[in-house]
């Protein structure tokens, strides 16, 4: 017995269906090549800022009107003293430095968070006495950098605090302000650190 012949419509249906089916089988396979592996934890950065625990000599780089074109800056020497606190996933760092313009007596307070595996900076001078906007980011391939938006003369920016050059004896930090979105960026603030005898 031959078997009915589909009409039309049915016979689109039935194709719309195959292809469905067809569609799914397809989709849940997995892709030539593909990499099926777990994805990885995150990264623990509890101890990243452990170089820097001890006493250093620092010379700071200050330019003096940031984001206004000036290319004059302000050079003071002096030292700052970090220390471990909770074991290293927070540390405190005491910074003095002079320059014929002027004395900067500062503080860093550092947190991790091991949810986010990330650092909070956040900084005080004794001119104002409080805890600025903190700075947070992480340590990737020997190079932190940390961000945060805030307000400076009136408008928001963004600034951008990178840890760069780390020996077991130096390190570099860089501060950089962005009034345009992160197109550009300038550097305001270049502190070197060589550690004492």
């Amino acid at each position: 017995m031959k078997p009915k012949s589909l009409s039309g419509a049915a016979r689109r249906r039935f194709v719309g269906a195959a292809l469905l089916i067809t569609g799914l089988i397809f989709s849940l396979q997995p892709l030539g090549g593909a990499n099926l592996q777990p994805p990885q934890a995150p990264r623990d950065g509890q101890n990243d800022f452990d170089f820097e625990i001890g006493n250093w000599n620092t010379h700071i780089s200050r330019l003096q009107h940031p984001l206004t074109g000036s290319t004059t800056w302000v050079e003071y020497h002096g030292t700052s003293v970090v220390r471990k606190i909770w074991g290293g996933r927070a540390n405190m760092v005491e910074l003095e430095v002079d320059s014929p313009t002027g004395h900067i007596e500062g503080i860093s307070l550092r947190l991790y968070n091991p949810q986010s595996h990330q650092w909070s900076l956040n900084f005080a001078n004794s001119r104002v006495g409080a805890l600025s906007v903190p700075t947070v980011g992480e340590f990737r391939n020997g190079r932190g950098e940390f961000f945060d938006q805030e307000e400076f003369k009136g408008r928001m920016i963004l600034v951008k605090n990178v840890w760069m050059d780390m020996t077991a004896n130096s390190c570099r930090f860089e501060q950089s302000f962005s009034d345009d979105g992160g197109k550009t960026w300038e550097v305001n603030w270049i502190a070197v650190d060589t550690r004492t005898k």
